[in-house]
């Protein structure tokens, strides 16, 4: 557990000792087991299986807790020893499957059809009113009988929680059956997701040994385990909040969000009420919240879980509380206490304190405070140096310092001092990092269309649209260009063009607030900027800076739902990928956001028409249900080839590629559980 959160090298090492004593002594007495006559539900001994059996899967995701290639292969070495082990346990323990067992969540089955229902009633209200006229539908395999058909219909008995007969002859459970229903469920579920989440290339190296994952069985073993009262069940509650946090977060698009939400919520107030202090279920909590567009809320839960008051203390839960709550405060534009989050999180965890001081300088660059920001970059590769897992650096790190050295040569070609290299800096690299935590996409609005309006202001600037250019600028002093004027007419986007409105920096800093200090911090701004640009050099001057801006842009203009817009600077960053020398992460990032912003518009459109589109009926309702149909077929498809291209971008070279593909693979799944749900 400490491994985990942590992520400290000394804590991964220490893990890794205490999983092996643990795999041999619980090997040991697997060859120990005296055999008792009393009538048992199972095996005498079992149960030490399945604690060597999770010795070896924790081993393995220790090893993978590096994000490189190598530790994933680790990982799989362990899973692949452990493969056949729960393998054979779960089919001993749950003979008849587990629809018999209880889950924490209110619906035990997920069933992820909620659109199915909709467009299944308009389309069999129509076809039965004319079955007199089309007796043969019924048979054959007409367009409309897949969507009439009883696979997309909830089955009355799907859902029982009926034990199987001969359960009752059995003697009443115990800790010892808890421990083995829980701890086999917990193990099969978390050997399955774990497969399932590993970078396609790694499974493709594995492939051959015969493993097969089943994420849904996963995801549904996990939640038996999490409803028993096991030491098992925390640690499966556990596994399957950080998977919906993750996918909620990472994932783009959700085939059914308000479901996750939902067995999400159940999982929480599940094993918070068994423990209500545990700082992970504040965390969790919190998480909930900032998915569900409360970041308010979120901050507010987030710091009362950190009170010096508390009761109980847990030094790597109390880290993620302070690292989740500095992305919702950045998030929220809150530089400030963002910064001094990420700088806090240095003070109760050793892991990686340069990307911290990294990120906090980023915070200080929005603020506009480069020199703040330059003091923290300067101590940056000292700190990276001394700290390295397995004499590497961490990918993020790696990224870091490409970045240092790429704004280091670019104060040289402004021509300024090479001690104050910062003052290059014109993109948020708080911000730009913050991609890879996909912090942009569950901002409110108006944040996002001040992004848009600052970034777009950048020399040379982007158009405005009109509804970007009306959003007031919240009160933090931005980075202000270097050579704007008042009224010059901006560039347009590489290739494409759209119907925006070109915003004056006058306008700009007039919408920025109406307070003089507001207007007057720009002022000074404006003037600071220039320093070090003694060559006058626009704000941004490199492709991989025009691509960053665009993907940035993108981003906010897709959460603010101007989604043509969004394509195009979208399409603008991918066009720019032959010309960045740098930043290569930034066309397979962008090419992965297209194709959320394929399903995004389409869900979109969806709740613009609103539910009752579909219960219309009659021939309009079919046609409106059909038309519905092809729109997520082609949108569908269209993100599936927008994936394979991302994917063919995000070489082994490519920096944090192994993020991408886990991404990938989660938003494939989603197009996949979409599509089924569908029908198509």
């Amino acid at each position: 557990m400490e491994a985990a959160l942590g992520m400290e090298t000394g804590l991964l090492a220490e893990a890794s000792r205490c999983l092996s004593l643990s795999e041999a002594g619980s090997r040991r007495q697997m060859k120990n087991v005296v055999k008792s006559q009393a009538k048992r539900r199972f095996t005498p001994g079992l149960e030490f299986e399945i604690l060597n059996a999770d010795a070896v899967v924790l081993l393995g995701l220790t090893n993978a807790l590096s994000e490189s290639y190598m530790g994933y292969l680790q990982c799989m070495y362990s899973l692949n020893s452990a493969h056949s082990k729960f393998s054979k346990l779960y089919k001993t323990v749950f003979p008849n499957g587990l629809d018999a067992y209880t889950t924490p969540s209110a619906t035990p089955a997920p069933s992820r059809k909620s659109s199915t229902l909709s467009l299944h009633s308009s389309l069999s209200s129509y076809t039965s009113s004319t079955a007199a006229v089309a007796t043969t539908s019924s048979t054959s395999k007409s367009f409309f009988s897949r969507f009439t058909s009883s696979s997309l219909s909830i089955s009355s008995n799907s859902n029982t929680n009926s034990p199987p007969s001969d359960a009752e002859e059995l003697p009443p459970d115990g800790p010892i059956e808890d421990l083995i229903i829980s701890g086999t469920a917990f193990g099969y579920g978390l050997f399955n997701l774990v497969f399932s989440l590993l970078p396609k290339k790694v499974q493709g190296v594995v492939g051959l040994l015969g493993f097969k994952y089943d994420r849904k069985l996963a995801l549904r073993a996990l939640a038996v385990s999490a409803g028993k009262s096991d030491v098992h069940s925390v640690f499966s509650g556990l596994v399957l909040m950080t998977y919906y946090g993750v996918v909620l977060l990472l994932s783009g698009y959700q085939a059914d969000e308000a479901h996750i939400i939902k067995q999400y919520k159940a999982i929480v107030t599940s094993i918070e009420a068994r423990f209500p202090q545990g700082a992970l279920w504040i965390l969790n909590r919190a998480k909930i919240m900032r998915m569900s567009y409360d970041p308010e809320g979120a901050i507010k839960v987030l710091r009362d879980g950190l009170r010096p008051d508390r009761p109980h203390s847990f030094a790597q839960a109390d880290t993620l509380l302070v690292f989740e709550l500095a992305w919702t405060l950045l998030g929220q534009r809150r530089y400030q206490e963002a910064a001094d989050m990420f700088i806090k999180v240095t003070e109760l965890n050793s892991w990686s304190h340069g990307t911290y001081y990294f990120l906090a300088a980023g915070c200080y660059i929005s603020l506009g405070n480069t020199t703040k920001a330059q003091a923290l970059l300067d101590v940056v590769p000292d700190l990276i140096d001394k700290k390295k897992i397995s004499g590497k650096d961490l990918p993020t790190e790696v990224l870091i310092k490409k970045k240092l050295a790429f704004y280091q040569e670019k104060q040289k070609r402004r021509g300024g001092d090479p001690k104050l290299w910062a003052q290059a800096i014109k993109i948020s690299i708080a911000e730009e990092l913050g991609l890879f935590w996909n912090t942009h996409a569950r901002i409110e609005r108006r944040l996002a269309r001040a992004h848009i309006r600052e970034w777009s202001a950048l020399t040379p600037p982007r158009p405005l649209s009109i509804a970007d250019a009306a959003t007031p600028i919240p009160p933090v002093s931005p980075v202000v260009p270097t050579s704007a004027r008042p009224g010059r007419a901006p560039r347009p986007m590489f290739g494409f063009s759209h119907a925006l409105q070109p915003m004056p920096l006058s306008a700009n800093l007039h919408r920025s607030g109406s307070s003089s200090s507001i207007a007057d911090g720009a002022k000074g701004l404006i003037a600071g900027s220039s320093e070090g640009n003694l060559n006058e050099l626009p704000d941004i001057d490199t492709p991989d800076e025009h691509a960053i801006r665009h993907l940035l842009i993108g981003m906010c203009e897709r959460t603010a739902g101007e989604y043509a817009a969004a394509r195009e600077s979208l399409k603008a960053a991918c066009e720019l990928q032959s010309e960045i020398k740098v930043s290569t992460w930034v066309g397979g990032v962008a090419m992965f956001e297209l194709a959320v912003l394929d399903l995004k518009e389409v869900e979109a459109g969806e709740m613009e028409a609103g539910v009752g589109a579909f219960g219309e009926g009659g021939a309009k309702g079919v046609h409106e249900a059909v038309r519905r149909l092809t729109e997520w077929d082609k949108a569908t498809k269209a993100a599936g080839k927008k994936l394979e291209a991302a994917m063919a971008l995000a070489r082994s070279e490519v920096d944090l590629s192994s993020r991408l593909d886990s991404r990938v693979s989660m938003l494939r799944d989603e197009i996949a559980a979409k599509r089924e749900a569908l029908g198509i």
